[in-house]
């Protein structure tokens, strides 16, 4: 009964820090285009806030939960500061005051995915067969929120910030009431760069770690087009309340989320990294040509592969670290699959989608036929490395 209680809170936790992002996240890109009439490299430049955060936070905020505090009650400051911080965004109308308080933001909303990863795995008896079942109800999250500021018509304005920043207040009084773990106390001397996180590096002294790593990174490169502009691109096509057609995505991540045990079972991590990988190079391979032909069909059937691409490529990523790192360094190890991911990879991701899309925008025409042609070459070109490279090994990474 006791496992089951804890199911049920970790649960809860992932439903609500995932609508915290949901809530915000996917329309931000067609407010700020369509409404407040930023352009496509200052769209791409707030989303890679997000990417640029998660460089530097989760790297501080893991050694602090790992040391110092316990990560429910970090993850409960962070979403306080947080929730205000939304709050005076959706007030703010120039580019150079809104990009650095979202910014601010992002330094304290992208370590709390982490912080509930690890606070998911510390509280589950068998986190390869649970996790993915728990973590399904950020996906739930996720779809509710969209479906949300679809029915109420308001993606184009600044109300999905106080939304965000009032689900940010609930999420933090919430967190105090999850289970407790004190951080792992150490009588050796913490230096400087374990105090800010840094000694996680050590662990890429593994080769399969340091490789999921890197192409963890590149892969989320040309993820950037989906997050940054999709929204963009079915609001310009013709398809009606697109942040309720980008929930597909969130309704086939919950289906997978759900049968990713026995999946996972079958293909362990480098088949379920390849199957993610070879999905998203086929949903873009949709975009651009339902952007030539003009047929929204083949968008539809493009959206439910982020998906699966989603829980493939993240999930699976998320339980390698956590089965490789030595218990003193989890939440510091959730940090750097953060900072390679939704750090280097979406912030570089970020400033190359911006640019293409400004490349390809002439009177403000978007050739989205050529924009979604660029990452499906680099999905592709991803593909073939990563299945000539990387070899799985998942023994316990010694230091």
């Amino acid at each position: 009964m006791r496992a089951t209680h804890k199911k049920v809170q970790l649960s809860a936790m992932m439903f609500i820090q995932f609508f915290i992002w949901g809530a915000w996240f996917v329309t931000m890109g067609t407010y700020l285009g369509k409404t407040l009439q930023f352009t496509g490299v200052q769209i791409g430049l707030a989303y890679g806030t997000a990417a640029f955060a998660s460089m530097i936070s989760p790297f501080i905020v893991g050694a602090i939960a790992d040391r110092f505090f316990s990560a429910n009650r970090v993850m409960a400051f962070l979403n306080i500061v947080g929730g205000a911080l939304m709050i005076w965004l959706s007030t703010i109308k120039d580019f150079s005051l809104f990009f650095p308080v979202l910014f601010a933001y992002t330094i304290c909303y992208m370590p709390t995915t982490s912080l509930a990863n690890s606070i998911s795995m510390d509280n589950l008896s068998d986190p390869g067969k649970e996790f993915s079942r728990v973590r399904l109800f950020g996906s739930i999250g996720w779809v509710i929120a969209g479906f949300l500021l679809s029915g109420l018509k308001i993606e184009e304005t600044s109300i999905p910030f106080l939304i965000a920043g009032g689900a940010s207040l609930v999420g933090a009084a919430y967190a105090l009431f999850l289970p407790y773990k004190a951080p792992v106390k150490s009588t050796e001397k913490v230096s400087f760069v374990k105090l800010i996180g840094f000694d996680a590096f050590k662990l890429t002294k593994d080769r399969s770690f340091l490789l999921l790593l890197v192409f963890s990174a590149l892969i989320c490169i040309p993820l950037a087009f989906y997050d940054s502009f999709t929204n963009l691109f079915l609001n310009t096509s013709g398809v009606s309340h697109a942040a309720a057609a980008m929930s597909l995505g969130q309704i086939v991540e919950m289906i997978f989320l759900f049968a990713f045990p026995l999946l996972f079972l079958r293909w362990k991590y480098k088949k379920s990294i390849m199957a993610a990988v070879i999905a998203w190079t086929v949903m873009y391979g949709f975009y651009a040509y339902g952007a030539f032909s003009g047929n929204t069909v083949l968008l539809y059937a493009g959206l439910p592969l982020h998906g699966f691409c989603f829980t493939f490529f993240f999930v699976t990523g998320q339980l390698f670290v956590d089965e490789k790192a030595p218990v003193s360094l989890r939440n510091s190890a959730q940090g750097l699959i953060a900072f390679a991911t939704y750090g280097v990879g979406k912030y570089l991701g970020t400033l190359v989608a911006g640019k293409v899309v400004d490349h390809y925008t002439v009177d403000g025409v978007y050739d989205w036929v050529s924009i979604w042609m660029i990452p499906f070459i680099m999905a592709a070109v991803i593909l073939v490395a990563f299945v000539l490279f990387f070899k799985e090994d998942t023994r316990k990474i010694v230091l």
